[in-house]
């Protein structure tokens, strides 16, 4: 198991939930510390997908560590450096866009941006249903910056959501490897 502390933030795609902490899952086999996070819509809003409590709950089992759901719990993130990598998993457009635009008004994008300036990595995994129309400037535009890393993405239903794109999440733990070595997991397209 490697020394390293990861930040896992889930935001509001409710419906990948499940699949979210199957990744987390996973990436706790691999790393020592997981710190969960969750915005705020995750954290207090329950969907016909299941309680907000009930994810808390597996979340902070998987972890074996509270999960962070505010402001002032994730603010030490950046001076006290308390994170090697940070995953936001899943990664709506909405969250793209904040980080798009340097926006930093819920517990994930304050995380993120307490994070970033330490110049560590951010790995963002995609789901979301605007991605190839509004979302797909910023993911263009996170494309482009330093210290990003995408889980490889691709259209999970061409037919019926023919925008939507969601990443491959089950490829977090490799992602998450390659972006501690600096380096994009390709192919970044599937």
């Amino acid at each position: 198991m490697e020394h390293i502390t990861i930040g896992f933030a889930m935001t509001g795609s409710f419906c990948t939930f499940e699949t979210m902490l199957r990744a987390l899952k996973r990436l706790k086999e691999r790393y020592e510390t997981v710190i969960p996070i969750m915005s705020e819509h995750a954290a207090f809003c329950d969907t016909r997908f299941g309680s907000a409590e009930r994810f808390i709950e597996q979340m902070e089992e998987i972890c074996r560590h509270p999960v962070q759901k505010t402001l002032q719990e994730v603010e030490p993130f950046g001076p006290k450096k308390l994170l090697d990598l940070l995953v936001i998993a899943p990664c709506t457009g909405n969250t793209l866009a904040k980080l798009s635009a340097g926006i930093a008004d819920s517990t994930v994008t304050f995380a993120a941006k307490a994070h970033l300036r330490n110049g560590r990595p951010v790995v963002l995994s995609v789901s979301t249903n605007d991605g190839l129309s509004a979302a797909a400037r910023n993911i263009g535009d996170l494309l482009n910056r330093k210290n990003y890393y995408f889980v490889p993405f691709g259209q999970d239903d061409p037919h019926g959501k023919p925008t939507s794109l969601i990443a491959d999440v089950l490829r977090i733990p490799e992602t998450v490897h390659a972006a501690l070595q600096g380096v994009q997991l390709q192919p970044l397209l599937i």
